[in-house]
């Protein structure tokens, strides 16, 4: 989010919010002690928003609303890249790689599982130790299993919350901060589900735990930074997780879950995010067990 301008705390905007909505203009109003703060979505409508704006100062906005028409917004794609082309650019890296493992299979499971993984039989066996893995230089292999996804369902979840959560830290605190948060998370989570000694799992829900810890912390200990969880969804995620650690989930058919992956994400964007909203501008805007490629969803 990006912040526009701040406005008196006893300020009736609900005419200003319609005619935002009314244009497309995603935006989001907080509250910093007797102030209003306006934040919009997107930089690129900064300049309609503040003719909206003015419109609004001078009384006029009423008029403005219904006369003209919208102008002509860019196809998704090119609109979510110019939004957040780091968020974009992950997901379609990983939709990508899901493709791939359609026409490559196992050939790809092979080459990003967190340990190089052999065929005998009809059945994936484990390589190597980790440890071994990396002094042969596969580093890779310690970031790579998040971006194996072993279904459509198990691909669509990961990539919404990637999109809803790492939207919001590129675009309040730029595409390296989102960067680092994922990179770190891929090897926390990846790390916590290797130790319980499962090999062959994959998914990008243990960034998404941690992009939730993060965003979540930030919007409780810095709200005046554009964060925002709604507090039901946090609820449902930390249920979810609670829910695929007992023997329900089987029952339910949900399976073959990397908890430990889920957890160690978790706690590892809520250090960060501790860590972040320690500084004042922390928050400041821009003003998987298996034997086939069936393997351990996270």
């Amino acid at each position: 989010m990006y912040k526009l301008l701040e406005l008196p705390g006893d300020l009736d905007t609900r005419p200003l919010r319609q005619a935002l909505w009314a244009h497309h203009i995603g935006h989001r109003f907080t509250h910093q002690e007797n102030r209003q703060v306006l934040w919009i979505a997107d930089p690129d409508q900064r300049d309609a928003a503040a003719r909206l704006i003015e419109l609004w100062h001078r009384g006029e906005l009423d008029t403005a609303s219904t006369t003209g028409a919208p102008r002509r917004r860019p196809g998704i794609t090119r609109q979510a890249f110019g939004q957040a082309p780091f968020s974009a650019g992950l997901i379609a890296v990983c939709v990508l790689i899901f493709l791939a493992m359609i026409f490559a299979g196992d050939a790809i499971v092979r080459a990003f599982t967190i340990v190089p993984l052999d065929i005998v039989g009809q059945r994936l066996v484990a390589g190597d130790l980790v440890s071994d893995t990396l002094a042969g230089g596969q580093i890779w292999r310690l970031f790579t299993p998040a971006l194996l996804h072993f279904g459509w369902m198990h691909l669509i979840f990961n990539m919404l919350w990637v999109w809803y959560f790492g939207r919001q830290v590129e675009a309040i605190q730029g595409w390296r901060r989102l960067g680092l948060i994922v990179l770190i998370a891929m090897l926390a989570s990846n790390l916590a589900q290797y130790v319980t000694g499962i090999v062959l799992f994959g998914g990008m829900s243990g960034v998404d735990y941690a992009l939730l810890g993060y965003v979540w912390l930030m919007s409780r200990r810095r709200p005046e930074s554009g964060f925002f969880v709604p507090q039901m969804l946090m609820v449902f995620m930390l249920v979810w997780m609670v829910f695929t650690m007992t023997d329900l989930a089987g029952a339910f058919g949900f399976g073959n879950v990397a908890n430990e992956a889920h957890l160690g994400g978790l706690l590892i964007g809520l250090f960060m995010g501790w860590f972040a909203s320690r500084n004042a501008s922390g928050g400041a805007g821009h003003d998987a067990s298996g034997e086939s490629s069936s393997g351990e969803n996270k």
